[in-house]
């Protein structure tokens, strides 16, 4: 996820207002940041890794001239984030500039191609594609727009674009496919952007871009037509009331909310990783002489559950191990045939990279799952996957949990079909569940959140919580407990529901909240024998349920509904979330800030 801008204004130079909107849009990226404007005939662009303002100290990013540009703040996603990396990127010639959110799947075929044709590139980005299609189709006698219309139609993916050239200095283009774009309509100037706060304080006048929309944008106005048949589409701007404090949030009242609404266009871009790379860390855990999942806080809960999904699609036994522990729990039994995956959304734990480090040290081969180009894992890692959640504001992770369990699915199965060991037509349903787990976590969160609302005015004051699960959903019921715990400092257990008799049910007295979490897989009947346990001695039982499970329902004093008919190896992505829903609003009833919960940071990076 990363921000983009662009500005064209009648009499103002645009460079300091460009750079004051990726400064509001910070919260999107803030690996590597570049401007470009237009000025005389040419292209000016300033560029470079670092935050903003590190990047502005450097090189005066005011200083660029003229009253046309863009910007963009970055989170990578594709190439480190080095100075050849950031954005705006350029064609050969230096004509055209175009900065780009979202993730171009076809981009390795369009570079190859490109690149035979003699082609240029200076970057690892799968954006550099788009600037190289245009000018070849300039080349072909086109304009801009028609130049940039036809690139677009050979992109798949995701993309939110602006584009300048400086063969028409009076324009900018942009176009929107799944990733945010919206104008600004100011009195002297035009604005796109990813999010409104890049330009509320210019003007509340905003117009929402639509997929598969292409906007051209002068400075007296703008003009948008849809890609596919070129129709033009007449939308008027709407006011836009939300504070600047709003804006950055899209208009939920924490980040946290906003990062749970964020998870369905997150999992879609979980889908989109390139084909080589989960295929050569296949290739590696299944040469493994034994695997390790080594991780802490939530990535460890993805890691619990992946290991069910190894054993269960590739008969290939993992042990997910808790970084801290890592040394003194498996420490001397590691060696040339071990192989680590290391999972930590930062890439920068320490206890994560401490384990990692010592693997290294005995010969272990070792692989990465991380949310951060150019972060420490990715560097020592032999293969390493972008989970692609973009950056995580809120303290509590959500987005990324449920984005690494989509891509560690997708490993599992990738190793189940090197080893023939699942039957194609089970792999094939598989597939086709995880390419529908973007909608089923929309349907579950737009079906649940009132529901959640109320379930935390009812048991926002209870004293402590137990969560229960068997199988892949003892994962499930950690992560839901950890959320808890983390934002509404409740004291909350978690345990499979198997252990449950031997000692945690002594605490169980009338009024004890007891959260099941119930898919319909073959734990079910021993899920209904607990939730009786639990109910002959007076606990309140809550419930995460498939959408007509009437059976647990009639069992349970309040639930959730799941959609989807999901297999098991999958459930946790789509239970957990009515789990994280119910945390954030117990929270806010108890007068607590989600986002930011006492004595937590956001990357532990100390041991």
């Amino acid at each position: 996820m990363c921000g983009i801008f662009g500005c064209i204004s009648k009499d103002v130079k645009v460079a300091p207002v460009i750079r004051a909107a990726l400064k509001r849009l910070e919260y999107r990226g803030y690996d590597s940041v570049g401007v470009a404007t237009l000025h005389e005939g040419g292209i000016h662009i300033k560029k470079d890794q670092g935050k903003i303002d590190e990047v502005h100290r450097l090189y005066n990013l005011d200083d660029l001239p003229g009253n046309v540009g863009i910007g963009h703040t970055r989170w990578a996603t594709h190439g480190a984030p080095y100075q050849a990396n950031a954005h705006p990127h350029i064609d050969c010639l230096g004509e055209i500039a175009v900065v780009h959110n979202g993730i171009i799947e076809n981009f390795s075929e369009l570079k190859a191609e490109l690149e035979s044709s003699g082609h240029k590139f200076r970057s690892k980005t799968d954006t550099e594609v788009i600037p190289h299609l245009i000018e070849d189709n300039l080349k072909k006698g086109l304009g801009l727009v028609e130049a940039t219309l036809e690139a677009l139609k050979r992109l798949r993916g995701s993309y939110a674009i602006a584009v300048i050239s400086s063969r028409e200095p009076d324009k900018i283009v942009c176009a929107r496919m799944e990733s945010p774009l919206v104008l600004g309509l100011g009195e002297n100037a035009v604005y796109c952007a990813s999010d409104i706060p890049a330009f509320l304080p210019l003007t509340n006048r905003a117009v929402v871009i639509e997929n598969g929309e292409l906007v051209i944008l002068r400075a007296d106005g703008y003009e948008i037509r849809s890609i596919e048949d070129w129709k033009q589409i007449i939308r008027e701007p709407e006011i836009i009331e939300w504070t600047a404090e709003m804006a950055e949030k899209q208009g939920y009242p924490h980040f946290m909310l906003k990062e749970i609404h964020e998870q369905p266009r997150c999992l879609t871009n979980t889908l989109r990783l390139q084909d080589q790379y989960l295929d050569l860390m296949a290739t590696f855990l299944d040469r493994a002489g034994e695997v390790f999942l080594v991780a802490a806080g939530t990535s460890y809960h993805a890691c619990l559950a992946a290991s069910y999904m190894f054993s269960e699609l590739a008969y290939l036994a993992t042990h997910p191990v808790i970084a801290s522990e890592f040394i003194e729990q498996e420490g001397m039994a590691v060696n040339i045939n071990s192989t680590i995956l290391a999972v930590s959304q930062s890439g920068e734990t320490a206890d994560t990279l401490s384990a990692v480090d010592y693997a290294r040290n005995r010969a272990a081969t070792i692989l990465g799952l991380t949310n951060v180009v150019g972060s420490t894992l990715t560097r020592i890692s032999r293969v390493y996957i972008i989970q692609q959640s973009g950056p995580e504001i809120g303290v509590a992770a959500t987005k990324t949990f449920t984005s690494q369990l989509s891509v560690l699915a997708q490993l599992a199965l990738r190793v189940a079909k090197i080893r023939g060991k699942v039957g194609h037509k089970q792999i094939e349903e598989i597939e086709e569940k995880i390419r529908r787990i973007p909608e089923i976590v929309e349907e579950t969160i737009r079906e649940n959140e009132d529901r959640a609302k109320k379930i935390a005015r009812k048991y926002k004051d209870k004293p402590v919580f137990f969560f229960l699960g068997r199988g892949i959903s003892t994962a499930t019921a950690m992560e839901g407990r950890l959320k808890l715990m983390e934002i509404t400092y409740i004291p909350s257990i978690a345990y499979p529901a198997g252990e449950s008799k031997h000692g945690p049910i002594s605490l169980i007295e009338p009024g004890f909240p007891v959260v099941f979490v119930c898919p319909m897989d073959e734990t079910r009947k021993m899920i209904i024998g607990n939730i009786m346990e639990m109910k002959a001695r007076g606990a309140m039982i809550l419930s995460v349920i498939e959408k007509g499970d009437e059976e647990i329902k009639k069992l349970s004093d309040d639930y959730f509904e799941v959609p989807g008919n999901l297999p098991k190896v999958l459930t946790p992505i789509a239970f957990v979330v009515p789990l994280q829903l119910m945390a954030y609003y117990i929270a806010v009833e108890k007068g607590l800030n989600p986002d930011k919960p006492r004595n937590l940071a956001k990357s532990v990076t100390v041991k």
